[in-house]
């Protein structure tokens, strides 16, 4: 089925998050040197088609890292975003490029990575660039994580992984998800939990299991996982339906299938859907971040610097036609 007929995509409403992450947003001193660094990473990882998508993804990883962790340290800096290149560039070029096509080759790929994760380093009929630019990623990461945040960190990649399979085999008939099958699943072809486990890491704070199991974390990490999949999907869409084909699977194209809505009353339901998520995201900020330092205001802060970083990447060129 074509997309979506109805209103210029570039004109519908979009979410005002002023009032909740305002910006200007903090950004590392070590941004522009850490997307110099991760392009000569990526000359010896080569994961992209051509020297432009490498240079452009260079760009809106690093800096979006930066906007992650703004006080980090450059080392740490630029091990993120080199996660998060090797994760957008295989969503990318493997995912949404090969995977509708071949589903078969992206589930033996993927496995390839599952069992990197797992810890079997031995050769694989996978070894290539994807695979060894994620072994040098899991060594320093190991070097630097406790063993908790490394397996916290590596079952969230599995699950981004497994979103990116999921989205593949469901790209070409998006009506056959339901909107809380897509609530649910979003975070993980987003990526933002993998961030957020990231973000633990290189911060280096920790938190207890019964801080991470409180409402006031597991809210506030539910409202910024829904905010970056959903803004991303009404910052994405215009670019999306440009290039004609079945209607993209996001929150406007499952809000008019399930809910009845025209194209221009789904954007704005969804708008104040994240500027509710945002809203609550920001109460839960407050309320951690009121008493002395400890993992749990740090882990606050750190989830207000992940939102930061998902609000500014709906303003780049990435997604626009």
């Amino acid at each position: 089925m074509s997309h979506t007929r109805g209103p210029d995509a570039r004109t519908l409403p979009m979410p005002d998050l002023r009032g909740s992450f305002p910006g200007p947003f903090a950004t590392s001193p070590y941004a522009d040197a850490v997307e110099e660094e991760t392009a000569r990473w990526l000359r010896t990882f080569p994961l992209t088609g051509t020297p432009g998508e490498a240079k452009a993804l260079c760009n809106i990883t690093a800096q979006g890292v930066a906007r992650v962790l703004p006080t980090a340290d450059r080392d740490g800096v630029f091990l993120c975003a080199g996660l998060f290149v090797w994760l957008t560039a295989f969503d990318d070029v493997h995912g949404e490029a090969e995977g509708g096509r071949d589903t078969a080759r992206l589930v033996r790929r993927t496995g390839h990575c599952v069992q990197l994760l797992a810890g079997h380093h031995g050769p694989t009929a996978g070894d290539d660039a994807c695979t060894a630019a994620l072994q040098d990623l899991l060594h320093r990461f190991r070097e630097r994580a406790t063993p908790t945040q490394y397996l916290r960190l590596t079952a969230h990649l599995r699950d981004s992984l497994f979103g990116i399979l999921w989205e593949a085999h469901h790209l070409g008939e998006p009506g056959q998800v339901t909107l809380s099958d897509y609530r649910a699943m979003r975070p993980h072809t987003v990526f933002v939990r993998t961030v957020m486990a990231a973000a633990e890491v290189i911060l280096g704070y920790e938190l207890t299991e019964d801080q991470r199991a409180s409402s006031a974390v597991r809210e506030l990490e539910q409202s910024v996982a829904d905010l970056a999949g959903w803004i991303n999907d009404l910052a994405s869409y215009a670019k999306e339906t440009n290039r004609g084909g079945p209607e993209p699977l996001s929150l406007p194209t499952l809000l008019v299938r399930h809910r009845g809505y025209d194209l221009e009353e789904a954007f704005r339901v969804a708008s104040r859907m994240c500027e509710d998520q945002a809203s609550a995201a920001r109460r839960r900020i407050t309320e951690l971040t009121a008493g002395s330092t400890n993992p749990l205001t740090e882990h606050a802060h750190a989830m207000e610097a992940v939102t930061a970083s998902y609000v500014w990447h709906i303003g780049h060129a990435r997604y626009r036609h």
